[in-house]
């Protein structure tokens, strides 16, 4: 091909660059717009949709402003990012899936305790239906109801944060920082490789670069080599038997590459599979087309995971949370 030609080069950027039908709406406008001269000088030439910030909405649900083609432009722009995989994005696609996370909605697992309050059904309140009688003078009194109070459920998050699942590790962060903010007393955050570290305290920061921030300061072991079951070991036995993990719904986020004793991770499994409500496993390998959890620790941890769930995409980070909720 001739780069010297507009057509030649028009089918190359076509034939590399679009992978949807969508996309091919997006490329034909900044095709025309950019050797028509019509974008703004010095913008590349996907930044005058990508960097539109979602939050820019008026009343009517359209940005201040734009038209409603452009509107429907970044509406599918953001839908794209959603279903890529975050290994993948690149340096602005990052910044606009971390504003994406400010609108993640997390609901957590909710658990009946003994206590009890007063409802418009359920069992009848004897109790509450005699002081009313003797408030009366015996005269007969309306029906009390009453039910079992609810609260959140305990979540703990333990992340992989190895060389190999490191372009991943920033993301799941965030949504671990998610978690974090929706009930800071309620969810534990740990980090797993060659030792574990807590960085619970690091995510109770509301503005989430700060708080990553804090948190990788707190990480010796970023990138590192992974030890699957000595960690777990380690948070068994001191954060496990007396600590959150008992009746908690664990999360634990890792590819499953293990370098010591695959053993030992099944020993440990098998323990935090007793202790905890449910144990749900995300491996962002777990989405692609003909993955088999043959890892040496996945292949260990497999029989003590209630439920194996992908962790590649904004959608599947979606699905975790409603995956948690219903625990």
């Amino acid at each position: 091909m001739d780069p010297l030609r507009r057509e030649d080069i028009y089918w190359a950027g076509r034939a590399t660059l679009c992978c949807t039908p969508d996309d091919l709406v997006i490329y034909e406008r900044l095709f025309q717009a950019w050797f028509t001269g019509s974008l703004v000088s010095g913008a590349a030439p996907n930044e005058s949709i990508v960097t539109i910030s979602p939050g820019g909405m008026g009343d009517d649900g359209q940005a201040d402003g734009e038209d409603p083609e452009e509107v429907a432009m970044i509406a599918s722009a953001v839908e794209l990012l959603r279903n890529r995989n975050v290994a993948d994005l690149n340096g602005i696609e990052t910044q606009m899936l971390a504003r994406m996370f400010e609108t993640l909605r997390i609901r957590l697992p909710m658990r009946k305790v003994r206590r009890r309050q007063h409802h418009h059904r359920g069992r009848i309140d004897v109790a509450a239906m005699v002081r009313e009688q003797l408030r009366r003078g015996g005269e007969p009194a309306n029906l009390r109801f009453q039910r079992r109070r609810v609260k959140p459920r305990r979540v703990v998050l333990l992340l992989d944060v190895s060389g190999s699942m490191a372009p991943y590790a920033d993301h799941l962060l965030r949504l671990a920082h998610r978690f974090n903010q929706a009930a800071p007393n309620r969810v534990e955050v740990f980090t797993i490789g060659t030792r574990l570290t807590r960085v619970t305290r690091a995510m109770r920061f509301r503005d989430s670069t700060r708080s990553l921030s804090a948190t990788a300061e707190a990480i010796p072991d970023w990138s590192g080599g992974t030890r699957l079951g000595e960690v777990l070991e380690a948070f068994v036995d001191r954060w496990g038997r007396r600590g959150p993990a008992r009746g908690a719904v664990v999360v634990i986020t890792s590819d499953g590459w293990e370098r010591g004793d695959p053993g030992l991770l099944a020993d440990q499994m098998r323990q935090l599979r007793r202790l905890a409500r449910s144990v749900i496993w995300v491996n962002p390998h777990r989405g692609k087309v003909g993955f088999q959890p043959v890892q040496a620790g996945m292949a260990a941890a497999l029989p003590y995971i209630d439920q194996l769930v992908a962790g590649h995409t904004f959608a599947t980070f979606e699905e975790l949370v409603d995956v948690v909720a219903a625990q």
